[in-house]
Formats: C-alpha cells, sequence, structure tokens
C-alpha cells in the first residue's frame, strides 16, 4: 500500500483553546498538527524538523507573528516554508502588512475550517515542484522547472515558492499580457479567498528578488501584468 506523508504544519498560536481547534481539524483531514505557543517554542520546532507550512499567529507573546515571518524569511533554512498568518486584524493595511513581512496568505479570525484546508492545500500545492521537465529563456533570465531553479545571467536567483509558479507563468506566456484575475486562477488555482491585492505583493516580491531582472516584469496600467524580452537594459549592460 502507498503511504502516503502526512504534511506537517507547525501551528504557533498562544491560545490552546484555538491551537486545539485548528490541530483537531487538521488531524482529521490528513496533517500532521503541531503546537508552539510562542516564537521560542516555535523555534525550537523548526530547529527539529521543518514543516511542510507554518500557521502563525500576528498577537504572540514575545516576538509578533510579522517579526517571526520576516525572521524566518531572511534565514536560508526556513525561507522556502509556506506561512499562513492568522490574525484578527482584517484591514487592509494590516494584510499588505503581513504579506510583506513574508507570509505566503493571510487568513483573519473568525474562519471556517473548509477555507483554512483550502487555503492550506494551496500553498502546498504552490509548493510543489511542476510536474514537468521544461526550461524556459527570457533573454539572460532562465527558470527550470525540473530543479527548481531560477538564473539571471547565468548566476542563481532565489525566489520564494509562490514567486517561482508566478514567474514560471509568465515565462511560458511572454509578451501577453494577464489580468490578476487570470493569473489568481492559473497560479493560485480554484482558490476563492485570495484577494487581487495578493497579486501584486507576489508581483513586488518576485521583482525584489529577481534585483536587475525585475525589469523584465512590466506593470500594464489598468490591465494587470507580463514579462517581456523587451525591458532588459541590465543584460546589454553586463
Amino acid at each position: 500500500m502507498n503511504m502516503k506523508k502526512q504534511p506537517r504544519v507547525l501551528i504557533v498560536e498562544d491560545e490552546p483553546a484555538i491551537a486545539e481547534l485548528v490541530a483537531v481539524n487538521l488531524r482529521h483531514n490528513g496533517f500532521a498538527p503541531v503546537w508552539a505557543e510562542d516564537g521560542t517554542a516555535a523555534q525550537r520546532e523548526l530547529d527539529a524538523v521543518l514543516p511542510d507550512a507554518i500557521l502563525l499567529d500576528w498577537m504572540l507573546p514575545g516576538q509578533s507573528g510579522l517579526a517571526l515571518a520576516r525572521k524566518w524569511r531572511a534565514d536560508a533554512r526556513t525561507k522556502s516554508v509556506p506561512i499562513l498568518m492568522l490574525t484578527a486584524r482584517g484591514d487592509e493595511p494590516d494584510k499588505v502588512q503581513g504579506l510583506d513581512a513574508g507570509a505566503d496568505d493571510y487568513i483573519t479570525k473568525p474562519f471556517s475550517t473548509q477555507e483554512l484546508l483550502a487555503r492550506i492545500r494551496a500553498v502546498l500545492r504552490r509548493r510543489a515542484p511542476e510536474n514537468v521537465d521544461d526550461l524556459v529563456r527570457i533573454g539572460a533570465l532562465a527558470l527550470d522547472a525540473a530543479t527548481h531553479r531560477v538564473s539571471w545571467q547565468e548566476r542563481p536567483v532565489k525566489v520564494g515558492p509562490t514567486e517561482f509558479k508566478l514567474l514560471h507563468y509568465l515565462m511560458k506566456h511572454p509578451e501577453r499580457v494577464h489580468t490578476r484575475q487570470q493569473l489568481l486562477d492559473k497560479v493560485w488555482g480554484d482558490h476563492v479567498f485570495i484577494e487581487e491585492r495578493t497579486v501584486d505583493v507576489h508581483v513586488k516580491r518576485l521583482r525584489e528578488a529577481l534585483g536587475a531582472a525585475g525589469a523584465l516584469v512590466e506593470t500594464v496600467r489598468g490591465v494587470g501584468y507580463r514579462i517581456t524580452a523587451q525591458a532588459a537594459p541590465a543584460e546589454k549592460a553586463a
């Protein structure tokens, strides 16, 4: 019998009742939850075993979830672990702040079990490498889907799992303009909870990760985004 590994989810939440409720629902749906009540306990768990995803509460004793997200994104070992922020702070600036800190998604309390499960499955899908063996190039920018590597002018570029999938899709359809909704459908998949603003945040993160190659990702005002070989001045300067 082919036993599939249960995805390990680290729950960083200081309220035991909420943590227990989330853990029970995850366990019943094929996940292996681990609970940490603060940043120190969470770091111990991360040092021991890397989880497949982290559910991170914003308001924690000691270091805030925001500070922890930034710290884990800056660490090479934890950089690519998907982070979902759990919080009662549902205002737009707070959501953007959470995403800018490195969260892959954002869930506002109270949330339904189905929404939580759908969002976790979505970040895990985005993290998993595509089952394709293709190498795509635009100018000096190259993406190898088989090895999950990106390079610019033959130098490796580190991008997060969502940014990788976003870049892969754009590079497979060069010069074409994609609306935010189209990108949500193609990159995030059958996921009704993600807001269009999230696309902007991930495009910004992708550009930052690409450095000079970020100029290839163009904003088409009032429509959306495209990747184009026409915007590669840095390549000529090299």
